[in-house]
């Protein structure tokens, strides 16, 4: 894998490459969102996927019967995407949006974050979490993904996260409901190590 190609901006890398090609291309439902959303009681509503790049995930909530937002950062990112959903004939709202500065307005019964958070800079985090806690519906749940600390690959983020580091993080709003170790299915020749986290508000921040 070519570290540099991936180090572009996320506009540079999404107008230049095949999505196909890129290195967090899932092209079916994240096994570890798939499991949630058979084991919880998570009914389809209204869901958003935070960073969804190539739309796949945002594509594939939708075939389960969620009233899909996918927002990314990227205009191109969300152009191919939004083309992805109209060849396979299905609905899903496709929308430029940075969630440090997000101008959405909906509130959400499912988030989604494979692969957002842990690009983050420290600083940007409490945008972050202000931002999820607004868009979160009271009952909702934050599925969120992140490189594994006991992943030791140079491609990848910088940030990179255990059960403790989320849970401490996440502690002022969040209740931790499920941390397990899992890995990203990927373009890559070996697949990342990853922590799967399902997060739920906090009742008093309701």
């Amino acid at each position: 894998m070519d570290l540099e190609r991936i180090k572009r901006p996320w506009e540079e890398q999404y107008s230049d490459d095949d999505v196909e090609t890129m290195p967090w291309f899932c092209p079916h439902l994240d096994r570890d969102v798939a499991w949630a959303i058979e084991t919880l009681p998570i009914a389809p509503a209204k869901a958003l996927d935070l960073g969804c790049g190539p739309g796949t995930q945002a594509i594939e909530l939708s075939r389960l019967g969620f009233e899909t937002t996918g927002a990314d950062i990227s205009p191109s990112a969300v152009r191919k995407a939004d083309e992805r959903a109209r060849k396979e004939g299905v609905a899903v709202t496709f929308i430029c949006d940075d969630i440090l500065n997000t101008q959405l307005s909906d509130t959400y019964g499912v988030i989604m974050d494979r692969g957002c958070f842990h690009v983050l800079d420290v600083d940007q985090r409490p945008n972050y979490l202000r931002s999820v806690v607004r868009l979160l519906d009271g009952n909702g749940y934050l599925l969120l993904k992140t490189f594994h600390k006991q992943e030791t690959c140079e491609v990848g983020p910088p940030n990179r996260f255990e059960a403790a580091d989320i849970a401490k993080i996440f502690s002022d709003t969040f209740e931790l409901v499920e941390c397990r170790d899992s890995f990203f299915e990927s373009t890559m020749d070996s697949n990342p190590k990853a922590l799967f986290c399902i997060l739920k508000r906090k009742m008093e921040d309701k």
